[in-house]
């Protein structure tokens, strides 16, 4: 099964196609000028019933009048399989489209990096017929963004930076400074970005730091905070007020995200995202909102 923060990992760059640009930046790799960026189909299914799907594919048009291809593979683990798939990508890519084609994989944990850099080579020990050379980002070199200012000036890697360090020791300050960025950011944009902020978190430690520091939900961009919901000590009516907060901006912040994500919600669904007590099922809802192209899917059985 698809996990959030893997869909959240590689989902950015099609929420923010410039982000390549930085990440490559980061990797001191020359490269063209883009004058323009296009989503593609990723399907490479060729011939059923084996079917390969690339997680994310951009069409990059560059100032030379040229274009290239970006194949983006989001990592979690070590797998063997993965390796001949990447090597199929490429070449399937090149064969359909007869652009130059770039594998970017992006990893959470510097042991899935250090693999997936690894050469692929494919043929003869001292003549290989095929070379796969992934690009490779990860902790070992995504810049840790610890300062505000830097963080509102390219949020996209703010928020891919606190992803791809949600395991550090050093998160907290990554987050910190991308928050702060967030609410001097448009509030539409800063919903969407601190929404793929929390599914790109996953279940980590980091992600309970960041509902601390967005509030409840996402209700700083709605224009106010339940200060509240954050005081220790509070008594029993006060804990049962909290959950109930909490209930309500988890539903307003699932019907949020699908508005800003143009997913139709009609009012049955929406009713009963309202009507819904349990906050597990909400953040269920919730990171599905996150990648869900109708709102069935968000409320499929769970």
């Amino acid at each position: 099964m698809v996990s959030s923060p893997h869909e959240a990992h590689h989902r950015i760059f099609q929420e923010s196609p410039g982000l390549f640009a930085s990440a490559f930046r980061t990797l001191g790799i020359p490269f063209p000028e883009p004058v323009a960026v296009s989503l593609m189909d990723t399907d490479l299914t060729e011939i059923r019933p084996l079917e390969r799907h690339v997680d994310t594919l951009l069409r990059i048009d560059v100032a030379d009048g040229g274009s290239l291809l970006l194949a983006i593979e989001a990592q979690g683990r070590k797998d063997p399989d993965k390796r001949s798939s990447w090597a199929y990508y490429l070449a399937h890519l090149y064969a359909k489209f007869r652009y130059p084609c770039v594998l970017l994989v992006v990893c959470r944990d510097k042991g899935t990096a250090e693999w997936a850099a690894e050469p692929i080579r494919i043929g003869l020990d001292k003549h290989p017929s095929l070379v796969v050379l992934p690009l490779v980002l990860g902790p070992h070199n995504v810049p840790m963004v610890t300062d505000a200012a830097r963080a509102a000036d390219d949020i996209p890697m703010a928020v891919f930076s606190a992803i791809t360090h949600s395991d550090d020791h050093g998160i907290a300050v990554i987050l910190e400074a991308l928050a702060e960025a967030l609410r001097a950011t448009d509030a539409d944009a800063a919903a969407v970005f601190a929404e793929f902020t929390e599914a790109g978190l996953g279940a980590t430690p980091a992600r309970e730091i960041w509902r601390n520091l967005m509030g409840t939900g996402l209700s700083h961009f709605r224009g106010f905070v339940a200060e509240s919901f954050r005081d220790e000590g509070r008594d029993e009516g006060r804990l049962e007020g909290r959950v109930e907060g909490r209930v309500e901006g988890r539903a307003e912040d699932i019907l949020r995200i699908l508005a800003v994500r143009g997913v139709t919600v009609p009012d049955e669904a929406r009713q009963r995202i309202t009507a819904c007590k349990d906050l597990t099922v909400l953040d269920v809802w919730f990171e599905r909102a996150v990648t869900a192209t109708t709102v069935d899917a968000v409320l499929a059985e769970i």
